[in-house]
């Protein structure tokens, strides 16, 4: 089937903003492309304009997500910005008159009341499909893992473990990533994705959270504005779920001496499956096989065209939203606003955790 143009903008074009904007050119034979970004960042602006030139791509440059909007030239937009601002922009765009479609970078919002707000006037736009940007369900070791659990290989689930020891954060526009106020905890910006696994796995409803964290090594000797960062940089976060399953985080941010970035245990009644990324390999077997009965696997998807920062899953990720567009209302995006709800709510009951001492409820956050 042959389809028209699909007219991208991009709302907000610092690193992750210019990483969508090469994922949609690897994405130009599918008849897409980038004609407008918005950023008050004039550099930012700069290094967006000259990559889309390189791409023989001409934009429209805002310095404003209400300008880009307003211009009507997009039919469906990135929100990449700081995750502060999510909030502001999507309610703008949920309620601009003109439909637009919307992939939105995670966190969906910062607070559970936004990310509720959000769902709430979302419902009164049945024109306007949202994506949130939780593309680590796309990582093609992450997907071969996801389709064990629901093929039934591992039987029910009873146990997620996700082990992420990685490098500390990187440095962003203007610092906005050292506080909490602004990224909504750490345990909100980065580990949303892997909340947003855990229930995915368990295929159940997160109840209660335990979490145990600090600031330990990293961004201890900054200061900005006169202040200290406040971003944790370990963590370990227990997560109970109304069916009885149980998922433990492990997080480490001055761990650059790790072979693999994450390592993914699941755990059923019948067997165990593991993934492990970058060196994206899945392993699996059964208790009645035991050891010698554990299957390898070099997990790859040929789809993809560009790996980018995360392995080819924001390739992938465009490209199952592209179809969800192109159905034109007959498929629901395959992550969808409540997915978004719910790993920000695991996300702030673990911050919430630590912050009291205490297990905190779903319950709690949600009110």
């Amino acid at each position: 089937m042959t389809f028209g143009t699909l007219k991208y903008g991009i709302i907000g074009v610092g690193m992750m903003g210019r990483e969508h904007l090469v994922n949609l050119h690897h994405l130009k034979d599918e008849n897409v492309s980038v004609v407008a970004v918005a950023d008050p960042h004039l550099p930012s602006q700069q290094q967006a304009l000259k990559l889309a030139q390189s791409f023989n791509w001409p934009i429209q440059v805002f310095c404003c997500h209400k300008e880009l909007l307003d211009s009507g030239v997009c039919d469906v937009v990135i929100v990449s910005t700081p995750n502060m601002t999510h909030y502001e922009i999507l309610m703008d765009i949920i309620s601009h008159p003109k439909p637009h479609h919307v992939l939105v970078e995670k966190p969906l919002c910062t607070t559970v009341a936004h990310c509720k707000q959000v769902i709430e006037a979302a419902k009164h736009r049945a024109d306007v499909l949202v994506q949130v940007g939780l593309e680590y369900r796309y990582m093609p070791p992450v997907a071969k893992l996801i389709d064990l659990v629901k093929g039934g290989v591992l039987g029910q689930i009873k146990m997620v473990s996700i082990r992420e020891h990685r490098f500390p954060f990187l440095v962003k526009v203007n610092n906005w990533n050292r506080f909490n106020c602004n990224s909504g905890g750490t345990l909100v910006e980065k580990c949303c994705h892997f909340f947003d696994l855990m229930t995915l796995f368990a295929a159940s409803n997160p109840v209660r959270v335990m979490a145990s964290g600090a600031i330990d090594v990293n961004h201890k000797d900054e200061i900005y504005d006169g202040k200290v960062p406040d971003i944790i940089d370990n963590a370990y976060v227990i997560v109970e779920f109304e069916n009885g399953s149980r998922g433990l985080l492990d997080l480490c941010m001055f761990a650059e001496g790790s072979k693999n970035e994450q390592e993914i245990s699941v755990v059923g009644q019948i067997g165990k499956g593991e993934a492990f990324v970058p060196e994206s390999v899945v392993r699996w077997g059964t208790r009645a096989e035991g050891r010698d009965g554990v299957k390898t696997l070099k997990a790859e998807d040929d789809r993809i065209k560009y790996d980018g920062l995360h392995h080819g899953s924001s390739y992938l990720e465009h490209l199952h939203f592209l179809s969800v567009v192109r159905a034109k209302g007959t498929q629901a995006p395959a992550v969808g606003l409540h997915d978004g709800l719910l790993s920000v709510a695991i996300g702030v009951a673990a911050q919430l955790s630590i912050e009291k001492g205490r297990f905190v409820t779903i319950e709690e956050v949600m009110e």
